[in-house]
């Protein structure tokens, strides 16, 4: 069995970087920061809304604008995965088309049709054809750097946008927030790095948790159901592991009932509760019936509370805990977190059709 508390064993299941990515990610979000500010955006007329249109890693950058600017802007944020954008997107639209490849034939297909509606759109990216289109477009392009697994540049995914409505006069404080963001993220990267053993690094005792057993993350409508879908994907990509997640007050309707039978599947999930002080206080209230509900039926729970001031720090006190945790349970199945071969098989699959 791999040992947690030998650093060095772990970097060497790490072929890809994946550890070093992490712990810079504080230095990230200010570097994205920068990026978007300099960017210059021309302003929408009567704006009506915010489209992101991205998929995968790409696209969770646009869940977390969602749910930041849901009490901030004046008008809605959508998140679209898709090869066609929704009917409502017109002149009236600004559209960011992320894809930090440059080459999601997703967000390619519905960056042409945001061009075909009179959208306003900003490329964010590495390169690739979406940033060789929008430099012969004349669109707007935030040049991130490349090296990086998507999934592990939701900085540079998500912070620059951020940065561009800040910059048009739709939001503020934007840079305070980052700040205390990027100490928070410095600070956690020592709790949860290679160098804390298990007995002090959560990070490590989640994973330890997870192993062996089906995570399910369970987040609060506007505020972290994001950081739970993110959970999600993460578990996934890096452990190549099943995982699942809801959010409440909705899953109080559905999904707890399904807690009864098979007994022995059940006993083999583990319940990760996020919490949040912007949770709406009945939200609260449901988680702690929800817990003595499942508790002794599943192998446990582990309840999650963000740490921070500002929405931006907390957000990711709970995404920093999940991305360390996903990429422990990696090197605890023996798995090395960074390569996605069955995504590039479809990908190449696809490719010659």
């Amino acid at each position: 069995m791999v040992d947690l508390n030998n650093p060095e064993a772990l970097s060497a299941m790490d072929s890809t970087g994946y550890f070093a990515a992490l712990a810079e990610l504080g230095t990230q979000c200010r570097n994205a920061y920068m990026l978007g500010r300099e960017t210059r955006v021309p302003a929408v007329a009567d704006l009506s809304t915010v489209v992101v249109t991205g998929l995968g890693g790409s696209a969770i950058g646009g869940d977390l604008l969602r749910v930041y600017c849901q009490e901030r802007l004046r008008v809605p944020v959508t998140v679209n995965r898709d090869y066609t954008l929704p009917a409502f997107v017109g002149k009236k639209t600004l559209v960011f088309a992320v894809s930090y490849s440059g080459n999601t034939e997703e967000t390619l297909s519905a960056y042409q049709q945001a061009r075909e509606k009179g959208a306003t759109i900003v490329a964010l990216t590495s390169g690739g054809k979406l940033a060789a289109l929008a430099a012969a477009d004349g669109v707007p392009v935030i040049r991130v750097p490349a090296g990086l697994a998507p999934r592990a540049a939701t900085g540079y995914l998500f912070i620059p946008m951020l940065a561009v409505l800040e910059g048009l006069g739709m939001l503020d404080g934007i840079e305070a927030e980052v700040e205390e963001l990027a100490r928070e993220l410095a600070h956690y990267a020592t709790t949860y790095g290679l160098g804390s053993p298990v007995a002090q690094n959560p990070a490590k005792q989640l994973a330890l948790n997870f192993k062996g057993r089906l995570p399910i993350i369970w987040g609060a409508s506007g505020t972290t159901e994001v950081v739970a879908q993110r959970w999600k994907g993460q578990i996934n990509e890096n452990a190549k592991a099943p995982a699942y997640w809801n959010a409440f007050p909705e899953l109080n309707h559905n999904e707890i009932v399904g807690f009864e039978e098979p007994a022995e599947l059940i006993r083999q999930l583990w319940v990760v509760i996020l919490r949040d002080k912007g949770d709406h206080v009945r939200v609260g209230y449901r988680m702690e019936i929800t817990r003595r509900v499942i508790e002794g039926k599943v192998a446990g729970v582990t309840e999650v509370t963000s740490t921070g001031e500002g929405m931006l720090a907390r957000l990711y006190s709970l995404i920093y805990l999940g991305d360390w945790a996903s990429v422990y349970l990696a090197m605890l199945y023996g798995i090395d977190p960074g390569p996605v071969k069955v995504i590039d098989y479809l990908k190449g699959e696809l490719a010659k059709r």
